[in-house]
């Protein structure tokens, strides 16, 4: 999910989308390292691409009207996932809203999400999981990693994602934890650093979903070299190589037949990989399309059409793939849009209703996309309006909010103070709390314009406004999204 480390020198402009006559306020962004400091932030996703950059193919994938494929009995348009009943409900893509959970910082570690992991190494210099496989003897990590999974989720979390009206979960998982043989590909097989072990867990996540009928989106979150230079692709690098060598990709695609062909039949939806940096240059964005299509290939070759597949959009933008992967090329594709609007000071900037009147531009740009082109989901997205939840920008990092970001300097802009924002919600104002409900009815009402969305994250150590978990024990989150009528914010 989350970037790190990068100062954005951004210049706000402004786009009229022709869908409407409302004006929408839209960044334009350079990046700029800081120096000694790891180039891991993204710009500003904008929603919209550069026209269109797809296949030469004019037939849309089916809009969410469509009965295609929607009511089928076989797998595709049937939740792969099952239930203790004899007669599981059938999930029907482009007809019932996806409505979801990210099981963030569980397979993959993230310093924010579960600080207390990382404090337990005693070593500042451990930041990601890469870093904790290499630095700590594999015995010790061994031990820090298995405790972490067993008790950080467990089938209870999924008891209670059920009974609060959620009908996904997507379940990040790292390249490492997938055990390919040399059967399976002609590179490399080898974990290192990292420390296997987490694919236990996936089969158990799996058997959890099918008892509790929750349709599962299992998700490559990183991949050999990094595709980002995020902590949570496992590694926290100026330096990602997923893009520039060869043998990472081929490696990438074969994990991912791998999985299909493994688990295919237990999955809902096969993600082929989390927040690709397609910003980082036209090699990147050329080598992300590539793979998008051989990656396709490989699924649909190990486990036919029982599956769902989906991409992302690269920070490009969802309409810098127009007709791509759709039908004849592809079928059955997904889009997955992160939304966030906290990682640069001209986000934190904004008022909160400017947040609520952003968040609404999408309603401009998703739906019309996902009726067109591929079924759309915000696939992350949260109520925090800050970036002040520690280490969120990487461990040993501050917040841009508070002005202890590691890159500020004289005269850096300091937005107030963080105690009121994040932590514990009992700490909080009934202000902040009421907004957070609007925040969050807003992005769900964009989210379900198009197919749905999948909040980031379930749970988090301390920092209650990430936490859908605590987000319904504190009142904002509401129990049953299915049977709740939100206002209508984007009017």
């Amino acid at each position: 999910m989350l970037p790190v480390h990068l100062l954005l020198f951004c210049l706000e402009t402004t786009v009229l989308f022709s869908v409407t006559s409302v004006y929408a306020r839209k960044q334009q962004c350079r990046l700029q390292p800081p120096r000694n400091q790891a180039v891991l932030q993204p710009p500003v996703n904008p929603g919209v691409g550069g026209g269109s950059s797809g296949d030469d193919i004019t037939t849309p994938f089916p809009s969410s009207t469509s009965s295609v494929d929607a009511t089928a009995t076989g797998p595709i348009g049937t939740s792969a996932t099952g239930t203790s009943s004899a007669t599981p409900t059938p999930f029907r893509y482009g007809i019932d809203k996806i409505r979801g959970v990210n099981l963030g910082g569980w397979l993959v570690l993230e310093p924010w999400i579960t600080p207390s992991v990382f404090e337990s190494t005693a070593r500042d210099t451990i930041v990601d999981e890469y870093t904790l496989g290499q630095l700590l003897n594999q015995q010790t990590a061994e031990t820090i990693l298995m405790h972490h999974w067993d008790t950080w989720i467990t089938e209870d979390d999924f008891v209670q994602i059920k009974a609060a009206g959620l009908n996904h979960v997507r379940l990040p998982i790292g390249y490492w934890s997938i055990p390919i043989t040399s059967a399976d590909t002609s590179t490399s097989t080898s974990p290192d650093p990292y420390v296997p072990g987490a694919w236990t867990y996936v089969l158990r996540a799996l058997s959890w979903a099918k008892k509790h009928n929750i349709n599962i989106i299992l998700d490559l979150h990183g991949a050999p070299g990094s595709q980002n230079g995020y902590d949570n692709s496992g590694q926290r690098t100026a330096n990602p190589v997923w893009a520039v060598n060869p043998a990472n990709v081929t490696r990438t695609i074969d994990t991912l037949r791998f999985l299909a062909k493994e688990v295919g039949d237990q999955v809902a939806v096969i993600e082929l990989l989390n927040e690709a940096a397609g910003f980082r240059g036209d090699n990147w964005a050329a080598v992300t399309r590539e793979f998008w299509q051989d990656a396709y290939d490989a699924v649909r070759e190990a486990a036919g059409d029982q599956v769902y597949i989906m991409i992302g959009d690269a920070f490009l933008g969802v309409n810098s793939w127009t007709n791509f992967l759709t039908p004849p090329r592809g079928h059955g594709v997904l889009m997955d849009f992160h939304e966030y609007q906290i990682f640069s000071d001209p986000e934190l900037d904004r008022s909160m209703e400017e947040h609520i009147n952003f968040a609404c531009s999408y309603a401009q740009i998703l739906p019309a996309y996902s009726q067109n082109n591929l079924w759309t989901i915000i696939g992350e997205w949260s109520n925090a309006i800050t970036d002040c939840a520690r280490w969120l920008n990487g461990r040993g990092v501050g917040a841009r909010w508070d002005g202890t970001y590691a890159s500020t300097g004289p005269g850096s802009q300091v937005h107030g103070d963080c105690s009121h924002y994040t932590g514990s919600y009992q700490n909080w104002t009934q202000s902040y709390r009421d907004y957070l409900r609007r925040y969050w009815e807003v992005q769900v009402q964009v989210g379900e314009m198009a197919e749905g969305w999948v909040f980031w994250t379930w749970k988090a150590e301390n920092a209650d406004e990430w936490s859908y978990q605590k987000g319904l024990e504190g009142g904002w989150i509401p129990k049953d999204p299915s049977n709740w009528k939100y206002p209508n914010i984007c009017s």
